[in-house]
């Protein structure tokens, strides 16, 4: 058996909100995943009630939905007439979940605490279930220490849930595959006086393609040229491919970059999809 995890960055409440989450709706029911990692997930009333992502788990008919806030800010943080608020992270799944875990991430900051959001989902073919870890680091282009220490912690975090069963660790790194973070996680960089490894999905599948999620031809980029386009941000881990087959990644691609009729994407981010084989 295999699983389909996408990961996408929601881009928070930015308009238009119902026409994009449309537009994901209509993409990801193409693509019938089984577990949707969200980023930049908002309450759609303020600070309280539903969120985005609650919104797509009922249009996608998937029961299960995990939330963690992530970062709050106070009123007028961004912006003078702005109000308070928060944003977080999500899992959305067609399977039931057996367990969730929240860990906080390294260097918070005023409107910027970072964590990872881990869910043990039960299929059929995982005794114990599988888990799926979602994350979203640090975004400036100087964060590089910062995520040096997030993504250690990440690894301490899937270390510490035994597991017979693959793991995906999903989300928005903010950093490019030859970065020191990313080089880390797939065992190419020492960090914290150890390495690790973990398979990172597109470049297994496609060694010699860019993979750009944070995109120019994205209409929505444009406003935040200084942060540079056309990288490789959004990511999707899995542990060892282990000699039974199990952590087979059969497929991965980018996805949520179609525009609808009036030229827009889903999110300011492109999705990454992959297909993980789960069992012998």
């Amino acid at each position: 058996m295999s699983v389909r995890v996408v990961t996408l960055n929601l881009w928070g409440l930015e308009p238009d909100l119902e026409r994009r989450l449309a537009l994901a709706e209509r993409q990801l029911r193409v693509i019938e995943p089984d577990v949707v990692c969200l980023q930049e997930v908002r309450h759609l009333d303020g600070r309280k009630g539903p969120t985005t992502a609650h919104r797509l788990a009922e249009a996608l008919r998937m029961p299960s939905v995990v939330y963690a806030t992530a970062s709050e800010w106070p009123a007028g943080h961004f912006a003078a007439n702005e109000p308070a608020g928060e944003d977080g992270l999500a899992l959305i799944a067609r399977h039931p979940l057996l367990e969730q875990r929240v860990r906080e991430l390294p260097e918070p900051r005023t409107g910027e605490r970072r964590v990872l959001l881990s869910g043990r989902f039960g299929v059929p073919s995982a005794d114990q279930g599988f888990w799926v870890h979602n994350t979203h680091l640090h975004w400036r282009l100087a964060d590089g220490i910062a995520r040096e220490r997030q993504v250690v912690a990440i690894d301490d975090a899937v270390r510490d849930t035994e597991s017979a069963a693959p793991q995906v660790i999903c989300g928005d790194f903010n950093c490019e595959p030859d970065s020191d973070e990313i080089r880390f996680m797939t065992g190419k960089h020492t960090l914290a006086e150890r390495r690790t490894h973990y398979q990172d999905a597109y470049a297994h599948v496609h060694p010699h393609e860019d993979g750009f999620t944070w995109c120019a031809k994205n209409a929505a980029t444009r406003r935040k040229r200084s942060l540079d386009v056309d990288r490789r941000i959004d990511y999707v881990f899995v542990t060892t491919r282990q000699k039974d087959g199990r952590g087979t990644i059969r497929s991965c691609d980018v996805t949520l970059d179609q525009r609808d009729d009036m030229g827009d994407c889903a999110s300011d981010h492109y999705g990454v999809v992959a297909e993980i084989q789960l069992s012998p």
